[in-house]
């Protein structure tokens, strides 16, 4: 059964994106990141992707995803609105935009993924929702240092019932970046 893994990436304040909601600060090494052996496991563990439309949105054409992409694999997009135009999807890569919920997203993206895992892409508020509704198996967290010093915060809303987490991994990766990972205790 395909675990669901949360990544998300932060600042050494703890932001998960900018105060406008932007996340080109915590990436300075996406070149470098690329080549990482840190992502081409995850590339090679991943059966397919959720994310929320915000994280579908960023890229300025929807079309890139085809072929450019890290993970070319089936993508669940959850989302109020279905976009009027489908993006380009290749043999490997497709996209279905889920409109009932991103629970309704992870179990759609646990179906597509067989025995690999599914990815979760997370902005702060949907690696919120993740942890407080309980749907991540694994917890990666990337740190980068430098100070937003405002934003948005990952672990703000999770609720108030304790999430146990056990360290797996820690690895220093290029660029000062910090790879942690953690299994929920469940």
């Amino acid at each position: 059964m395909a675990k669901v893994i949360l990544g998300v990436t932060i600042s050494l304040d703890g932001f998960a994106e900018d105060s406008n909601g932007s996340v080109g600060a915590l990436y300075p090494d996406l070149d470098t990141l690329r080549n990482s052996e840190a992502l081409q496991e995850s590339i090679r563990t991943t059966g397919s992707v959720v994310m929320a439309w915000k994280e579908y949105a960023m890229a300025e054409d929807p079309d890139w995803f085809a072929g450019n992409y890290e993970y070319q694999v089936p993508i669940f997009v959850f989302t109020d609105t279905v976009p009027r135009k489908h993006p380009k999807e290749t043999d490997r890569l497709t996209f279905t935009f889920v409109t009932d919920g991103f629970k309704s997203a992870i179990r759609q993206a646990k179906t597509a993924a067989g025995e690999k895992n599914v990815t979760i892409i997370g902005s702060a508020s949907t690696t919120g929702q993740c942890l407080k509704a309980g749907l991540a198996d694994e917890l990666y967290i990337d740190i980068i240092p430098v100070f937003l010093y405002g934003g948005f915060r990952p672990f703000e809303d999770i609720g108030t019932k304790s999430i146990r987490m056990e360290k797996i991994k820690v690895a220093e990766l290029p660029a000062g970046r910090t790879h942690l990972r953690f299994r929920v205790i469940k």
